[in-house]
């Protein structure tokens, strides 16, 4: 990539040459907040952060989101759509049916903000391995992407793509180049907790990966802060469609398995799993199956390097 400061002046004067107002979709991820500033350098007041909550986001997602684009001045709206994504998600069990689902309902909601905004164009945070995993007619498809494979063959707007030719390694130089707090923040799909919960994402089932995850993340930033461990490159849990045979007292327990999962990597493209301290898989363990204990009663460890496995589970 070509210098950080030219790079971001030359997107900003690319995107002052449209004519009309754009929305852009903001997760709170580095690729979203990075593409909505630059927007938001050329457009002003003519772009609209749209913030979707999905019912799919991290635990105290939503706030932490709504106060970041509050302090980087970005015009803004949260939108409570939980109910719309949940009731189209029910029976749905197909990552790649997931990840359309998802992509078409984030179109519906931006298409439908953008005409009470009357804008024209979608700003979105794409980058180079969203479009490459997402397949063409040159390459297989690895996985769709929402903001890729699963948009909608009709579309009332015209995409904006800042950052579509960067790895996720460029992105966060250029995040530094910007000072933008969420330069080191961990990836998080799109789709969200919906496909880190494998088989049919329903809100009770979403729940218990949401803590789960928010336990591995917890434990995971404490052990760095500590001098324990370095921080990985990504760090979440997955809800597996299984329940085993368990013992809570001294009964007998049935219940879930969460499975953790930790990389290194540079760009997404490739990765290996970390080596986490086994105290702090104990800590993981130990405090998922006592916090959830009616809940879960297993928890493994994901050991599978990128390739043959991608770095999310769906």
């Amino acid at each position: 990539m070509k210098d950080t400061e030219v790079f971001i002046e030359e997107k900003v004067e690319e995107i002052k040459s449209v004519d009309g107002k754009a929305v852009v979709g903001c997760s709170g991820g580095v690729d979203s907040t990075v593409s909505a500033v630059i927007a938001s350098k050329a457009l002003g007041d003519d772009l609209l952060g749209v913030y979707v909550d999905t019912g799919y986001m991290r635990k105290h997602e939503t706030e932490k989101i709504d106060n970041i684009l509050e302090e980087m001045g970005v015009n803004h709206e949260i939108i409570d759509a939980r109910e719309e994504f949940y009731d189209a998600m029910e029976g749905v069990v197909d990552p790649e049916e997931k990840r359309k689902i998802i992509g078409n309902k984030f179109i519906e909601i931006f298409e439908r903000e953008a005409e009470k905004f009357d804008a024209d164009y979608l700003v979105q945070g794409t980058i180079a391995p969203d479009w490459i995993e997402s397949g063409d007619e040159n390459r297989d498809t690895i996985k769709s992407h929402h903001n890729v494979g699963g948009l909608p063959e009709q579309m009332g707007l015209d995409l904006i793509e800042p950052l579509q030719d960067l790895y996720k390694n460029e992105v966060r130089e250029v995040a530094r180049e910007l000072g933008l707090s969420t330069a080191e923040k961990q990836p998080f799909p799109g789709p969200g907790l919906a496909i880190r919960v494998i088989g049919e994402a329903t809100p009770e089932r979403t729940e218990i990966v949401k803590e789960a995850c928010h336990i591995v993340e917890t434990e995971i930033e404490k052990a760095v802060e500590n001098g324990e461990m370095d921080r990985p490159w990504q760090y979440f849990a997955v809800l597996l469609p299984v329940k085993t045979v368990g013992v809570q007292g001294d009964k007998r327990a049935y219940g879930h398995t969460v499975a953790v999962r930790a990389v290194e990597s540079l760009d997404a493209m490739t990765a290996s799993f970390s080596k986490i301290p086994l105290e702090v898989m104990d800590r993981i363990s130990t405090k998922i199956t006592n916090e959830m204990k009616d809940k879960v009663n297993r928890v493994v460890y994901d050991i599978t390097n990128k390739p043959p496995g991608t770095i999310e589970w769906e």
